[in-house]
């Protein structure tokens, strides 16, 4: 399957925090769009890696997400190496998506970061023909995404571009408390985590707002871009 759009995230519920607005966004405008996640974020200090795969696959039945992948690499231990750019190469060959997004280029969590490098030296080692990789025995044909962007996450990164997403604020925070065993529930909560915090979510809303005042929007998310980007028509532009 060809995809759009596919997003890639150290952990799962990164893409849901970061960019699962954009998501939506793009596929209720009819565009194909899927999730690999790097790793089962096995280190989580709350819940499992079972409880951290339902909830990734419920997560992507709220987005209605063409695919949802896992890498199963080493949480907090993977390394941006040829090994672990192989593993992404295959995904981008497999789904040859226009447009790739990634996590943050540093953060928090060092390995969003990590994760970001990562994808970004596979996005282009993919598009060499003499890199090699196969996918169920077949030889993969070279593939380079057009457009690579970096969604923003718990650091403040000045944004290159700014979505929309207002419409689907909801859906995509109905998306988010599908990893229910990561933030706050009242019934069963004992903000344990600087993620399960109650206060952690209303950061989050606060984040999209300021964005949003921007660009004239209740709420937007951020990207950034390594390369300058362009526009055939002003008009484009709002």
């Amino acid at each position: 399957m060809k995809l759009d759009i596919l997003v890639f995230a150290a952990h799962p519920d990164d893409a849901e925090l970061g960019c699962s607005g954009t998501i939506l966004k793009h596929i209720a405008a009819g565009k194909k769009v899927g999730i690999v996640d790097l790793t089962r974020g096995e280190l989580g200090t709350r819940g499992t890696t079972e409880t951290r795969y339902n909830e990734a696959l419920q997560s992507a039945k709220i987005l209605g997400l063409h695919v949802r992948e896992n890498l199963n690499m080493k949480d907090g231990f993977f390394k941006n190496d040829e090994p672990h750019q192989i593993k992404v190469i295959e995904m981008i060959r497999k789904y040859r998506p226009d447009i790739v997004l990634s996590n943050a280029l540093h953060d928090r969590h060092p390995d969003h970061g990590r994760a970001s490098n990562l994808v970004y030296e596979a996005a282009f080692l993919s598009g060499l023909i003499k890199v090699t990789t196969q996918y169920k025995g077949f030889e993969q044909e070279a593939w380079r995404p057009g457009i690579l962007l970096q969604y923003i996450q718990d650091r403040y990164i000045k944004p290159d571009i700014l979505i929309d997403v207002t419409d689907f604020w909801d859906k995509k925070i109905e998306s988010i408390h599908a990893f229910t065993s990561q933030f706050f529930n009242p019934e069963n909560d004992d903000n344990g985590t600087y993620i399960s915090s109650p206060d952690f979510l209303k950061v989050i809303e606060a984040r999209a707002r300021d964005l949003g005042k921007y660009i004239g929007a209740t709420y937007a998310e951020g990207f950034t871009s390594r390369k300058y980007l362009g526009v055939d028509d002003l008009f484009q532009l709002r």
